[in-house]
């Protein structure tokens, strides 16, 4: 080989190594954020389906016509702006996350209200309906604990290809942003109270 190609060839080699990084960074990090968007979905949709069943709920205890209309619109209201709140999964930013956990977190507060004024309503706690909603609620908010759980699990490889060195320079160029994790809400040692036991037999 003439000397004057071996720099040209050295050249070359480093030049088709860059590129496979910077092609297979872009490829992967493109893969993880889908993960993200995916999970963050069934975040959505777990949600979305608390929401409806309180909207079931609440039309149920509605039924009882000297149930406190104070809680009932304490509800409505928060269920109202829980549903408003939302968030596309290319902007999840640590302060959209919070505003989207602060209004969740509302109405789960006044969900748990909701449902320790039913104690007082004998008929009301032995409707069918009301057991059956009481009964999927406490199912969802099982499913929203593991659609959580998931959505931090697919934000962690993607927040370490992104933020790790020499990858933080490409994800800056290519507009690659680390995620914020679901962090627990403020006293979320306790459960929301959504499966209380009203003495009421199956």
């Amino acid at each position: 080989m003439k000397k004057w190609l071996v720099p040209l060839v050295i050249v070359g080699v480093v030049v088709f190594v860059i590129f496979k990084w910077v092609v297979g960074f872009n490829n992967t990090a493109v893969r993880l954020n889908e993960n993200v968007a995916e999970a963050w979905g069934n975040v959505e949709t777990a949600y979305q389906r608390r929401s409806d069943l309180i909207g079931n709920l609440v039309k149920t205890v509605q039924g009882a016509a000297d149930f406190e209309k104070e809680t009932l619109t304490q509800v409505i209201e928060a269920r109202a702006k829980a549903t408003s709140t939302t968030i596309n999964a290319g902007d999840l930013t640590p302060e959209n996350m919070a505003q989207f956990q602060k209004a969740q977190a509302g109405l789960s507060g006044a969900l748990s209200k909701l449902l320790v004024s039913v104690e007082r309503y004998p008929d009301l706690k032995a409707n069918q309906n009301f057991l059956k909603l009481q009964d999927e609620l406490a199912s969802t908010e099982n499913q929203i604990l593991t659609v959580r759980t998931r959505f931090n699990e697919a934000i962690k490889p993607y927040n370490n290809h992104v933020k790790v060195f020499p990858n933080s320079i490409l994800a800056g160029w290519f507009g690659f942003e680390g995620k914020p994790y679901f962090e627990a809400e403020a006293g979320a040692e306790k459960a929301p109270d959504v499966n209380f036991d009203f003495g009421t037999k199956k």
